[in-house]
């Protein structure tokens, strides 16, 4: 069975950075369409940054591009997000999510697209 484990999330002081974790275990990222997703209090669940099957096309939401990065190590089966550059705006739970059986030709940016999600960890920014 596929699970996800993320972890990394916490408090931190605007400015500042962190670096989200995503393992995997049951199937290899190498053949996934991997993203992080985030909600807010009172919001819907939305895009953050997304990668493709190959790892070499990668989206971001407007506010975190410049600041937020999506790696991934296929060794370990993990996924990243740092972020840099941390905004009160930032603050959120966050997700991550993988893809399998979509074409390498299309990367996916809908939560309703994504097949497995983590439990959510928990980032907040101060002012």
């Amino acid at each position: 069975q596929v699970q996800l484990v993320e972890s990394g999330g916490g408090l931190v002081q605007a400015g500042g950075s962190l670096r989200l974790s995503c393992a995997a275990s049951g199937r290899t990222f190498s053949t996934a369409s991997l993203g992080w997703f985030r909600q807010a209090p009172g919001k819907e669940r939305e895009f953050v940054a997304v990668m493709s099957k190959s790892g070499g096309t990668k989206y971001y939401e407007d506010s975190v591009k410049g600041r937020f990065t999506i790696s991934k190590d296929n060794a370990k089966n993990t996924v990243y997000l740092l972020m840099n550059s941390l905004k009160p705006e930032d603050t959120a739970v966050y997700f991550c999510a993988a893809q399998w059986g979509g074409t390498y030709a299309y990367t996916p940016r809908r939560g309703n697209e994504y097949n497995y999600w983590g439990q959510g960890t928990q980032v907040t920014v101060s002012s």
